[in-house]
């Protein structure tokens, strides 16, 4: 029995739940990996899966086990990369998960400098404004607004970005401009309808004071390209961050109000799969956003934080 592809084929399973979809993954029939587990449990002497109706899950002993495999081949893994980088750089493929209109402003349009800097190395872009799962969608860095959902995630903190109430100068000479925060409630609002937006915006002036405003309008959004369309469709007013209009506030196709009171800020960060080390190819690729978000002018770039 090969330790290390035995190790392997356990990790696999326990990530996917199940052997036919760890059996995918690793492009192997699904006999040949019950049968490495199988071999994995009578040489260690102990039961590492419990099977149910419901798919597996590992025992005591097998999450101990998975925990300190994950680590080896990582840490195996790690060791290749450095020998391959040392000599030919960064290569291979870079998998990264982004929010599409954070991407798209931000990010997109700069990558061709990090591809120059990296010639053998190719990227993937999963666009999606959604946490979606990093292992099951083979992510090696994800981007990501507001608070994150693990605290036991391996995350670094990128930058913390003011959020404004936007609209565009048409809308604000039909519909008025707000003087106050209650004077929202008479206008048509856009609604971001996933987390750190909702129909109640809460503000802090410069006094101390909080207020919390109920807010409605006829359009409600789910995606960030869905507010930014709205908006400069004149549609109402809404609250984003900063950096989801900076091109239209710098050229006046938007316009801030309110600003003398302050909304909660959201912050945006760089987040590694759970439970393994981050790649260097990842590492090199948040370096470059950090760099590339600290140039960017209307978004406060923030020190790294390292969260385990």
């Amino acid at each position: 029995m090969d330790r290390m592809t035995a190790m392997e084929t356990f990790v696999a399973v326990v990530d996917a739940g199940s052997f036919s979809a760890a059996a995918r993954r690793l492009k192997l029939g699904q006999p040949a990996v019950s049968k490495a587990i199988a071999q994995l449990e009578e040489h260690l002497g102990a039961r590492l899966l419990l099977r149910s109706t419901r798919g597996l899950a590992p025992t005591d002993a097998g999450q101990r086990f998975y925990e300190h495999a994950r680590r080896a081949i990582d840490e195996a893994d790690q060791a290749e990369q450095v020998v391959r980088e040392s000599s030919d750089g960064l290569s291979g493929r870079l998998r990264i998960s982004a929010a599409v209109t954070f991407a798209r402003l931000h990010v997109l349009p700069a990558l061709k400098t990090f591809l120059d800097q990296h010639p053998k190395l190719s990227i993937d872009i999963v666009l999606d404004d959604r946490s979606i799962d990093l292992l099951e969608h083979g992510v090696d860095v994800a981007l990501r607004m507001g608070a994150l959902d693990d605290s036991a995630m391996t995350a670094k903190h990128l930058l913390r970005g003011r959020r404004l109430v936007v609209g565009t100068p048409r809308y604000f000479a039909e519909a008025g401009i707000p003087a106050t925060p209650a004077d929202l409630s008479r206008h048509q609002a856009i609604v971001y309808s996933l987390r750190g937006g909702g129909e109640s915006w809460s503000f802090s002036g410069n006094d101390g004071t909080e207020v919390s405003v109920a807010v409605s309008g006829r359009v409600s959004v789910s995606a960030a390209e869905g507010m930014r369309t709205a908006v400069l469709g004149h549609m109402g007013l809404a609250v984003a961050s900063e950096w989801m209009f900076s091109p239209e506030l710098a050229d006046g196709t938007v316009q801030a109000v309110l600003t003398e009171w302050t909304l909660p800020t959201i912050d945006v960060w760089a987040v590694f799969p759970s439970g393994r080390m981050a790649t260097t190819k990842a590492r090199a690729f948040v370096a470059f956003v950090e760099h590339l978000l600290g140039e960017n002018g209307g978004i406060e770039a923030q020190d790294g934080i390292q969260r385990q």
